[in-house]
């Protein structure tokens, strides 16, 4: 055998191959990671629900597990005292979305705005930075006065937590535009209105979709604690009530289902998300 042949590198393998075993590796990594995070929640259910029956914890403050299981079940077959179980569901996400969706539309207008006219930046920032340091929760009650019991305090209370994280995102997201594709966007003869819906959206879209994550959430918020403070259906009346006959497995039944329904709409955000950046590279890890 000629040392040239004795020496020579094995043949590398087919990129197919490669890229089906790291859609395998994926694959099994997040099996992985799903399995895990279900034994985490089973451990620490598990554990609650002993404590709480071996008395280590007081099951009337704490509740336990199988309590707050049979209050949804109760709730959902036999309904709450200000009506079925999906009403009270269907009207805090009503108020969250119109919340939310006000929110996002003005975040997104006015960081895009500020983000490219640096002079409303200069004018209406100081304005800004003093609204996003009051502490807005606090703002329900006076929203509650302005606008009563109904949904618009509510959606109100909402907007003022929705509308910062996407402002600022859409801001900033405005600022980092790759100047060269400004540039040869006006080279080529495109107006200011071309740039921005063109170059500067497109450009600033994953800094927004960043903040609609955090920003649904702050959205519920928004409405749970315009319902605790005052209205007349709605999760956050259903822990307002709870609170008050000191039933503590109806305030966590209620959290419950307030978590439930935010992982419904972060799954929702993001295969949207997925589904308009398919573009974008797969991070490491990542099973796209």
């Amino acid at each position: 055998m000629p040392p040239e042949t004795a020496l020579a590198a094995p043949p590398a393998a087919p990129e197919g191959a490669r890229t089906r075993g790291r859609a395998r590796a994926a694959r099994r990594r997040s099996r992985l990671v799903q399995s895990v995070r279900v034994l985490v929640l089973v451990a620490v259910l598990g554990l609650w629900e002993w404590f709480a029956r071996a008395g280590v914890i007081d099951p009337f403050n704490f509740s336990m597990p199988s309590k707050i299981w049979s209050q949804i079940w109760t709730w959902t077959t036999e309904g709450t005292a200000q009506g079925s179980l999906a009403e009270q569901i269907w009207y805090t996400l009503y108020e969250a979305l119109l919340g939310w969706l006000a929110g996002v539309f003005g975040g997104v207008v006015l960081g895009i705005a500020l983000g490219r006219v640096r002079f409303l930046a200069d004018v209406l920032g100081p304005y800004i930075k003093v609204l996003n340091a009051l502490p807005r929760i606090v703002l329900a009650p006076i929203f509650l006065i302005w606008f009563g019991l109904g949904p618009a305090s509510k959606v109100a209370s909402a907007v003022v937590l929705v509308f910062f994280p996407v402002f600022f995102n859409a801001f900033q997201g405005a600022r980092e535009v790759d100047r060269r594709l400004v540039d040869g966007a006006r080279i080529l003869g495109a107006s200011n209105r071309q740039v921005t819906y063109r170059v500067v959206i497109p450009s600033a879209t994953s800094w927004i979709f960043t903040s609609l994550h955090v920003s649904f959430g702050f959205a519920l918020i928004g409405a749970i604690v315009g319902e605790y403070i005052g209205a007349t259906k709605g999760l956050g009346l259903l822990v307002s009530a709870s609170q008050g006959s000191f039933n503590a497995a109806g305030v966590y039944a209620a959290m419950v289902i307030l978590a439930v329904v935010a992982l419904l709409a972060e799954g929702l955000l993001t295969f949207l998300e997925r589904r308009l950046f398919r573009w974008k590279p797969a991070e490491p890890g990542d099973g796209r």
